[in-house]
């Protein structure tokens, strides 16, 4: 069993548990453009019901502090297993443990320039993924109930923040260069499901069909999405 100390290291993440649609949060509010833009309606109200589960479950770490804390004082560090194991049973939610399980692989890349003029009524930019085609695609996914996911090579939670410039896309501190992945936990029906329902994802695979923007969809029957390692306080949320 692990010190008090050490366990409510993990404590506080567990308010992000389940908010995982929030990450459009964080990804609007970090300038991207919108360049094919869509209705957000169904989006807006995905995250207030999640803003609403993260306040119950701020609510309960509130009360689970106070207990630890008062036992701590009481009886030392001997005295918190039970709520130790409490913790240590959210990390997973939390997203601070590996995760392993069926799931989807979406890919969106770049779609090659005509050697001639562009096609008409489009421009250059058209022809690039950009920050609210990832946001679509990873809103999809946690809307059609995935339980993990992770953007390129790493686990992203409710705090990650992805930002397109440019070519690139920066994501906790590194840089990536298309083609982009996204891979997703969870009921493989469900989350193919709500892809095919989104009006964002539905815009960018018209964008595919007519000028040959990358979209690629696998099923796995045994994904592993490693822990995630980076840092986990909130510093901005604007609902768009």
């Amino acid at each position: 069993m692990a010190s008090t100390g050490r366990g409510w290291r993990f404590a506080a993440p567990v308010a992000l548990a389940g908010c995982g649609a929030l990450l459009v949060v964080s990804a609007r509010a970090a300038d991207g453009n919108d360049l094919r833009p869509i209705d957000h309606t169904d989006v807006t109200d995905l995250i207030r019901a999640e803003e609403q589960h993260t306040e119950e479950l701020t609510f309960e770490l509130e009360r689970l502090s106070a207990q630890v804390q008062a036992l701590t004082a009481e009886k030392g560090s001997g005295g918190n297993s039970e709520l130790q194991d409490r913790v240590e049973s959210l990390r997973s939610a939390a997203g601070l443990t590996a995760v392993e399980g069926p799931g989807l692989i979406v890919t969106l890349d770049y779609a090659p320039l005509p050697a001639g003029e562009l096609e008409p009524g489009t421009k250059l930019d058209d022809y690039v993924v950009h920050q609210q085609d990832l946001d679509g695609v990873i809103n999809a996914l946690w809307a059609g109930g995935a339980e993990a996911m992770m953007v390129m090579d790493q686990r992203v939670i409710a705090t990650s923040t992805i930002r397109c410039v440019g070519p690139v896309l920066l994501l906790q501190g590194r840089r990536y260069a298309p083609p982009y992945t996204i891979t997703a936990i969870g009921d493989p029906d469900m989350m193919q499901e709500a892809l095919d329902d989104s009006d964002a994802v539905t815009e960018y695979r018209l964008y595919a069909d007519f000028i040959g923007l990358g979209y690629q969809l696998e099923q796995e029957d045994n994904l592993r999405l490693p822990a995630y390692d980076g840092p986990v306080d909130i510093t901005e949320a604007t609902a768009p």
